[in-house]
Protein backbone atom coordinates (compact mmCIF):
# COMPACT_ATOMS: atom_id res chain seq x y z
CA UNK A 1 0.00 0.00 0.00
CA UNK A 2 0.82 3.30 -0.78
CA UNK A 3 0.55 6.10 1.38
CA UNK A 4 1.81 9.61 1.21
CA UNK A 5 4.56 10.50 3.48
CA UNK A 6 4.66 14.20 4.46
CA UNK A 7 6.16 16.19 6.88
CA UNK A 8 3.61 16.42 10.23
CA UNK A 9 1.95 19.55 10.56
CA UNK A 10 0.30 20.89 13.95
CA UNK A 11 -3.34 19.42 13.13
CA UNK A 12 -1.56 16.04 13.01
CA UNK A 13 -0.33 15.78 16.49
CA UNK A 14 -3.11 14.54 18.22
CA UNK A 15 -3.49 11.64 15.26
CA UNK A 16 0.31 11.45 16.03
CA UNK A 17 -0.20 10.91 19.49
CA UNK A 18 -3.17 8.13 18.76
CA UNK A 19 -1.18 6.15 16.05
CA UNK A 20 1.81 5.90 18.19
CA UNK A 21 0.32 4.79 21.31
CA UNK A 22 -1.70 1.79 18.91
CA UNK A 23 1.57 0.85 17.27
CA UNK A 24 3.30 -0.14 20.68
CA UNK A 25 0.16 -1.17 22.61
CA UNK A 26 1.00 -4.85 22.49
CA UNK A 27 4.78 -4.30 21.75
CA UNK A 28 6.53 -7.05 23.93
CA UNK A 29 10.30 -4.86 24.37
CA UNK A 30 7.80 -1.57 24.97
CA UNK A 31 7.98 0.75 27.77
CA UNK A 32 4.60 2.31 26.19
CA UNK A 33 5.48 5.44 26.72
CA UNK A 34 6.49 5.82 22.85
CA UNK A 35 4.09 8.80 22.47
CA UNK A 36 5.10 10.79 25.20
CA UNK A 37 8.34 10.57 23.71
CA UNK A 38 7.12 12.07 20.67
CA UNK A 39 5.17 14.48 22.58
CA UNK A 40 9.14 15.33 24.84
CA UNK A 41 10.98 15.81 21.43
CA UNK A 42 8.89 17.99 19.81
CA UNK A 43 8.30 20.37 22.83
CA UNK A 44 12.20 20.69 23.56
CA UNK A 45 12.98 21.45 19.78
CA UNK A 46 14.52 18.20 19.14
CA UNK A 47 12.58 16.03 16.56
CA UNK A 48 14.24 17.66 13.50
CA UNK A 49 12.30 14.85 11.34
CA UNK A 50 8.67 14.17 11.51
CA UNK A 51 7.12 12.49 8.88
CA UNK A 52 3.67 11.12 8.48
CA UNK A 53 2.38 8.51 6.38
CA UNK A 54 -1.51 9.48 5.14
CA UNK A 55 -3.50 7.28 3.60
CA UNK A 56 -7.25 9.00 2.29
CA UNK A 57 -6.62 11.90 4.70
CA UNK A 58 -6.16 9.82 8.08
CA UNK A 59 -2.86 9.71 9.44
CA UNK A 60 -2.05 5.91 10.11
CA UNK A 61 1.63 6.19 10.38
CA UNK A 62 4.43 8.46 11.94
CA UNK A 63 8.51 8.13 11.76
CA UNK A 64 10.81 11.11 13.98
CA UNK A 65 14.45 11.45 14.15
CA UNK A 66 16.61 13.17 16.23
CA UNK A 67 19.92 14.04 17.24
CA UNK A 68 22.01 11.85 19.65
CA UNK A 69 25.22 11.92 21.13
CA UNK A 70 28.32 9.92 20.30
CA UNK A 71 31.30 10.28 23.05
CA UNK A 72 34.25 11.74 22.09
CA UNK A 73 33.90 14.70 19.06
CA UNK A 74 31.42 13.16 17.16
CA UNK A 75 28.42 15.55 15.64
CA UNK A 76 25.83 14.88 12.88
CA UNK A 77 24.14 11.67 14.02
CA UNK A 78 20.74 11.15 14.44
CA UNK A 79 18.59 8.21 16.23
CA UNK A 80 15.18 6.92 14.28
CA UNK A 81 12.99 6.33 17.00
CA UNK A 82 9.65 5.86 17.09
CA UNK A 83 8.43 3.98 13.90
CA UNK A 84 4.63 3.59 14.29
CA UNK A 85 2.16 2.79 12.02
CA UNK A 86 -1.51 1.44 13.05
CA UNK A 87 -1.99 -2.17 13.94
CA UNK A 88 -4.70 -2.46 11.06
CA UNK A 89 -2.00 -1.52 8.30
CA UNK A 90 1.09 -3.09 9.56
CA UNK A 91 2.93 -5.41 7.00
CA UNK A 92 1.32 -3.13 4.14
CA UNK A 93 4.91 -1.64 3.60
CA UNK A 94 3.90 2.25 5.49
CA UNK A 95 6.72 1.76 7.87
CA UNK A 96 9.70 0.74 5.55
CA UNK A 97 8.11 4.09 3.39
CA UNK A 98 8.70 6.17 6.61
CA UNK A 99 12.08 4.71 7.22
CA UNK A 100 13.15 5.31 3.92
CA UNK A 101 11.71 8.55 3.87
CA UNK A 102 13.21 9.63 6.77
CA UNK A 103 16.56 8.49 6.15
CA UNK A 104 16.70 10.32 2.53
CA UNK A 105 16.12 13.47 4.48
CA UNK A 106 18.76 12.93 7.17
CA UNK A 107 21.14 12.42 4.33
CA UNK A 108 19.49 15.68 2.19
CA UNK A 109 20.36 17.71 5.40
CA UNK A 110 23.77 16.08 5.58
CA UNK A 111 23.73 13.71 8.54
CA UNK A 112 26.45 11.49 9.02
CA UNK A 113 24.48 8.60 9.92
CA UNK A 114 21.63 6.91 11.94
CA UNK A 115 21.14 4.92 14.73
CA UNK A 116 18.20 2.58 15.74
CA UNK A 117 16.69 0.36 18.40
CA UNK A 118 14.96 -2.04 17.05
CA UNK A 119 14.74 -5.45 15.40
CA UNK A 120 17.56 -6.20 13.43
CA UNK A 121 15.86 -8.48 10.57
CA UNK A 122 13.78 -5.37 9.94
CA UNK A 123 16.10 -2.55 9.85
CA UNK A 124 18.76 -4.45 7.98
CA UNK A 125 16.74 -4.05 4.80
CA UNK A 126 17.74 -0.72 5.12
CA UNK A 127 21.34 -0.68 5.64
CA UNK A 128 21.42 -0.95 9.63
CA UNK A 129 23.65 -3.31 11.29
CA UNK A 130 25.27 -4.13 14.37
CA UNK A 131 28.37 -2.28 14.99
CA UNK A 132 30.58 -3.21 17.25
CA UNK A 133 31.79 0.14 18.31
CA UNK A 134 28.84 1.88 19.00
CA UNK A 135 27.01 1.26 21.80
CA UNK A 136 23.97 1.95 23.80
CA UNK A 137 24.69 1.52 27.31
CA UNK A 138 22.33 -1.49 28.79
CA UNK A 139 21.05 -2.89 25.28
CA UNK A 140 22.08 -5.76 23.66
CA UNK A 141 24.09 -4.68 21.15
CA UNK A 142 21.95 -7.00 18.39
CA UNK A 143 19.10 -4.38 18.75
CA UNK A 144 21.35 -1.75 18.47
CA UNK A 145 22.22 -0.87 14.45
CA UNK A 146 23.84 2.09 12.89
CA UNK A 147 24.31 3.23 8.85
CA UNK A 148 27.08 5.53 8.35
CA UNK A 149 25.97 7.80 5.17
CA UNK A 150 30.02 8.02 4.68
CA UNK A 151 33.07 6.09 4.86
CA UNK A 152 33.61 5.85 8.62
CA UNK A 153 31.73 4.96 11.20
CA UNK A 154 32.53 6.40 14.92
CA UNK A 155 32.81 4.87 18.11
CA UNK A 156 31.88 5.52 21.25
CA UNK A 157 28.75 5.20 23.44
CA UNK A 158 25.92 7.04 22.23
CA UNK A 159 22.95 8.61 24.49
CA UNK A 160 19.63 9.97 23.07
CA UNK A 161 18.42 13.18 24.52
CA UNK A 162 16.68 13.04 27.80
CA UNK A 163 12.98 13.68 26.43
CA UNK A 164 13.06 9.54 25.87
CA UNK A 165 12.96 9.22 29.48
CA UNK A 166 9.40 10.71 28.83
CA UNK A 167 6.82 8.81 30.68
CA UNK A 168 3.59 11.30 30.17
Amino acid sequence: MRAIIRNETASDINAIETVTAQAFLNAEHSSHTEQFIVNALRNAGKLSISLVADVGGEVVGHVGASPVSISGDVHGWYGLAPVSVVPGRQRQGIGGQLVSEALKRLRMQGANGCVVLGDPKYYSRFGFKSEAMLILPGVPPEYFQALSFGESMPSGAVSYHQAFEAVA
